[in-house]
């Protein structure tokens, strides 16, 4: 899920980039909930922001769009708070993300996944 080598920071905000894990398309109304931490630290929830397609949003505006959509080979940005220096030292992220499959439905609902991703890499100045 998390792009290697994409860790940005302007010191007190920190990007990655991210990858869909699902094989087919899905539009933006279909990202449940992310999250994003540095070094075990997590960004807060009202920092958090998700770029797709360049339109940025809070967590709670993505249910409300269905209109962009998130492409396999597409990467999203996933940003928050998190304090950080750029340089040689290997920081740990993390990224935790749940998606719902619209077209995978049960006796228990729609198909909802929830996919965890770590990664080490150096961060750059954004």
């Amino acid at each position: 899920m998390i792009e290697r080598d994409t860790l940005k920071t302007n010191g007190a905000r920190t990007s990655v980039e991210v990858r869909l894990p699902w094989y087919r398309a899905l539009p933006a109304s279909c990202i449940s909930e992310f999250g994003l931490s540095v070094d075990g630290v997590a960004a807060s929830l009202e920092s958090l922001r998700w770029t797709m397609n360049g339109k940025t949003y809070a967590p709670d505006e993505l249910a409300g769009d269905s209109s962009e959509w998130w492409f396999p080979t597409d990467s999203v940005v996933v940003e928050g708070d998190i304090p950080i220096t750029a340089g040689d030292e290997e920081h740990t992220v993390d990224v935790d993300l749940s998606l719902y499959i619209p077209y995978i439905v049960s006796d228990h609902g729609v198909l909802r996944i929830e996919e965890h991703s770590s990664k080490t890499m150096k961060a750059v100045s954004a």
